[in-house]
């Protein structure tokens, strides 16, 4: 085992072994608070079945946002499929997290159908995956306290539930740091206003209006939110001095200016087979999350759909944790760039992936309220932004619901992101995919 998939797997043990240490301190919050949820006066929140141990964990039975992975890269490609010429950014891990507690709060058909949509094993019973969930907050909030100047992360999710709505004890217990009653009858314009406060204040100001007016009425009883922030500083900056104008070929026959930076350094190359690209890793400081660019041969036709179509969890695990990954100084070009994006209807993008009609009023929330009749999930948004420049990385995003094989390619002496490239920015310590996107053309930014 080199030392690159040994550091990947010794991040997952310390993992496992922080919450080791705190599960104590926080009062076995992950193990007991939830456990009692499964008791037979609550079995409509949570059916009963077995739980999380602390064993599942070390074993690397079930991670939680390594399921996330395979549902990343289907809204990889459904999202290209149906812009393939456009920059694209979103947070699969904030979509996840808000489609993860819908299934928390959903019942019967409702549950199998996000279940198997999200990916989770079908042994795994639900207790088990609300544990796992805790699990992580549990993580991210340590991690936060723990964190250094040199990156931030956070994901914090709402369930902004009309005082009108009846709410079960148990879901109220679970998620009590996620439960905010508030009123949508009396002024749904200020309840719009509010949530969209909250969201700009978890993300430093970087989403804003994530609710258009439209989206809140007299009638909305639920909304939920998750707001998803990184800022990371390069463990190898680019000098601002190096920046200068260069050609960016949107097409073989297509170009345009961008600003590109440049580096030369030491870091990780690897050159897939499976998918006829490079990969180079840009890791941020702390080590913990890294900038992962894919790029296509610059002459290939149809070049991002054809490499988004052959992308698996397989694929996606070979490069994070490959043991292929070469070490080797590297003439680096990177083109420097904002890029925001809303999905004021994420519908019709989660319908093509196969979600059903959850989103046509057959959505059974009776985990929530006790009833399949109180509530329905009608909408769905998402907004995303991320600006890499010299110094690093800045994304936030958040979200609401209302193979053919190919020829080796030649070993580059020059990683040059001259032409449409693939990106993500993955966490190496927890399995998930924070952000995802497509660099196409300078003039879609």
């Amino acid at each position: 085992m080199d030392t690159r998939h040994y550091y990947y797997h010794w991040n997952r043990f310390i993992f496992v072994k922080m919450y080791w240490l705190f599960k104590f301190v926080v009062g076995l919050l992950a193990l007991t608070a939830i456990g009692s949820v499964s008791a037979d006066d609550t079995q409509k929140c949570v059916p009963p079945g077995p739980g999380l141990t602390l064993n599942d964990f070390l074993s690397g039975k079930f991670y939680l946002f390594e399921r996330q992975q395979a549902f990343s890269i289907k809204l990889l490609q459904t999202a290209v499929a149906a812009s393939p010429k456009q920059n694209l950014i979103f947070s699969p891990h904030s979509i996840y997290t808000a489609l993860l507690i819908t299934y928390f709060l959903s019942g019967n058909q409702t549950e199998e159908i996000l279940k198997k949509f999200l990916n989770l094993p079908p042994e795994q019973s639900k207790l088990s995956v609300m544990q796992a969930y805790r699990m992580e907050k549990l993580f991210q909030s340590m991690r936060a306290l723990n964190a250094s100047t040199d990156y931030e992360f956070s994901s914090v999710d709402r369930l902004f539930i009309s005082k009108r709505l009846p709410v079960q004890k148990c879901i109220a217990d679970v998620f009590k740091d996620e439960v905010h009653k508030m009123d949508f009858v009396i002024d749904p314009e200020l309840a719009r206003m509010y949530i969209n406060n909250w969201v700009a204040n978890q993300t430093n100001d970087h989403i804003k209006d994530l609710l258009p007016s439209s989206k809140i009425s007299y009638n909305t009883r639920l909304v939920l939110a998750n707001a998803a922030y990184f800022k990371g500083l390069w463990s190898s900056k680019f000098s601002s001095e190096s920046t200068k104008e260069e050609v960016f070929y949107t097409s073989p026959t297509e170009n345009a200016l961008v600003p590109m930076m440049w580096q030369s350094g030491s870091f990780n190359l690897l050159s897939s087979e499976e998918l006829g690209a490079h990969v180079l890793e840009l890791p941020y400081k702390g080590g913990d999350i890294s900038l992962f660019v894919i790029l296509p041969p610059f002459n290939k036709q149809r070049g991002i759909i054809m490499l988004t179509k052959r992308l698996n969890t397989n694929i996606l695990q070979d490069i994070v944790a490959s043991n292929e990954w070469r070490s080797r100084t590297v003439e680096v070009s990177l083109p420097k760039f904002n890029i925001e994006q809303s999905m004021d209807n994420l519908v019709p993008i989660l319908e093509q992936m196969g979600i059903g009609n959850l989103f046509k009023g057959a959505a059974d929330l009776s985990a929530l309220t006790g009833s399949s009749r109180d509530v329905s999930v009608d909408d769905a948004v998402h907004k995303a932004k991320i600006s890499v420049d010299e110094e690093g990385t800045i994304a936030a995003a958040a979200t609401s619901f209302i193979t053919s094989r190919s020829s080796r390619p030649i070993e580059p002496y020059k990683f040059r992101c001259n032409h449409p490239f693939v990106y993500f920015l993955f966490d190496k310590v927890t399995g998930s995919v924070l952000f995802m996107g497509v660099y196409n053309s300078p003039k879609s930014n």
